[in-house]
């Protein structure tokens, strides 16, 4: 459903939706007029609007942000270029650590009653031989696991947020900053917005990160199909994450719900893979074909998935290497979720990891709009330096595991699935990293 882009003045101390900040935060009403660059001629445009926050995407990381701000009394606007939230895409595993945050904010008991509590892991050969069985409660008590269908996941974050939140049909055509540190941000349509605080999460391609000087994502090498197969009589598989590894080749599947399945192909493929294909078709006939002898199971899983669920990836990550890498801030103007630091799937914290980032840096921010604006500035340093050795070892160990698992040589393979993954893996260390703490914010 489209949002309208109307703007109607404020009273003081309000955000742009009627809701009062839990402090007082009186210089975000009262600073003097904005005096910009010489380049950038506000008086010139009679339509330009104010904002406090304003939030670029409105996928995870933009709508767990907003939500989180709400929590603690702090209103915000998400601009999203789509005419409607972008819910492409099937599914995606989020494990202690997300849910932490899920519980911080409020949304967690709603999204359990739709997904399955999966059990454990199971690791087969491409021949059907398993390799090696975990169950995850018997190496942590605590841990939690469960696939999410990414569209459930973005309208119950969306649903905890006042209607006009997200503007729809927004896409960001230019960014500036000024000279007292807020931020100009033009928009496609014409709309000029003057905000106090930028925060771009709008995925691995952002343009805001672009204009902090970032590099692109770089391509890992291997590219993803994946899809969501659906049994409306029931699907029959166990509650397990079950893998496939071949040479070169790796595929699962995990159960969702009583009804779906997610499943992905990862195969390696060059760097120029050439045009993108969206015709599923096409998308179906390619992933079956890579799997054509493996176990049944996964190519009955790809017959049942809905055209509009079949997609194909190409991988990315961004090593945010320190000294060359820009920082996550710039001024007031700060990173979260992909858009900051992409990285490969192959952990499964892609998601969990922005959900972490929105969490901190909400409370940074409150903690700063109480002391006034020369703390804003600070607030989203230490954002940054708090959340970098979380999230770039987490990329690198992504990356690594990766290319161990899409490993072609015929001996290597035969080493980590005879030797590595029955004898040396250890789950416990593996999981290490969704160890999170996370209270429930409160305003």
């Amino acid at each position: 459903m489209a949002m309208t882009t109307s703007h109607m003045p404020r009273p003081s101390f309000y955000n742009s939706h009627g809701i009062r900040f839990s402090q007082k935060p009186s210089w975000f009403r009262a600073q003097p007029r904005t005096k910009l660059n010489p380049s950038v001629n506000i008086k010139a445009s009679a339509g330009v609007r104010k904002e406090d926050i304003v939030i670029v995407g409105a996928g995870i990381a933009g709508l767990a942000t907003a939500v989180s701000l709400r929590r603690l009394g702090i209103g915000s606007v998400v601009l999203e270029q789509a005419a409607s939230l972008r819910t492409g895409g099937t599914s995606l595993t989020l494990f202690k650590n997300g849910w932490r945050v899920l519980d911080a904010i409020g949304v967690a008991d709603t999204l359990r009653g739709q997904f399955l509590e999966i059990q454990g892991m199971v690791v087969n050969s491409e021949d059907g031989r398993e390799l090696r069985s975990f169950k995850f409660k018997d190496e942590d008590q605590t841990q939690e696991v469960r696939a999410v269908e990414r569209r459930i996941l973005l309208e119950t974050l969306a649903n905890e947020l006042p209607p006009e939140t997200v503007r729809f049909s927004s896409k960001l055509a230019k960014i500036q900053s000024s000279e007292n540190g807020e931020t100009l941000l033009q928009l496609t349509d014409g709309t000029t917005l003057l905000a106090k605080i930028v925060i771009g999460c709008e995925g691995i391609r952002s343009p805001i990160a672009k204009w902090m000087g970032f590099s692109e994502p770089r391509y890992v090498g291997y590219s993803a199909f994946r899809g969501l197969g659906v049994y409306p009589d029931g699907q029959p598989f166990a509650a397990n994450v079950n893998y496939i590894y071949g040479r070169g080749l790796r595929a699962g599947y995990v159960p969702v719900s009583p009804t779906k399945v997610y499943w992905f192909i990862c195969y390696n493929s060059p760097s120029s893979p050439g045009p993108k294909i969206t015709d599923p078709a096409l998308l179906r006939k390619q992933a079956k074909e890579l799997v054509n002898n493996w176990p049944e199971e996964l190519i009955r899983l790809i017959d049942l998935s809905p055209d509009e669920t079949i997609s194909k990836t190409l991988l990315v990550d961004r090593w945010l290497w320190p000294g060359l890498s820009p920082p996550a801030s710039t001024g007031k103007v700060v990173l979260v979720g992909d858009a900051w630091h992409p990285m490969t799937p192959n952990l499964g914290q892609g998601a969990c990891c922005a959900l972490e980032d929105s969490v901190i840096l909400t409370r940074k921010l409150a903690d700063a709009i109480k002391s006034g604006p020369t703390a804003i500035e600070g607030a989203l340093r230490a954002y940054g330096e708090e959340r970098w050795p979380r999230v770039f070892p987490l990329t690198v160990r992504a990356n690594l595991v990766g290319s161990l698992l899409q490993w072609d040589n015929q001996l290597v393979c035969s080493i980590r699935n005879n030797i590595v993954i029955p004898k040396l893996v250890r789950l416990g260390p593996v999981l290490e990293h969704t160890n999170f703490e996370c209270e429930p914010l409160k305003a």
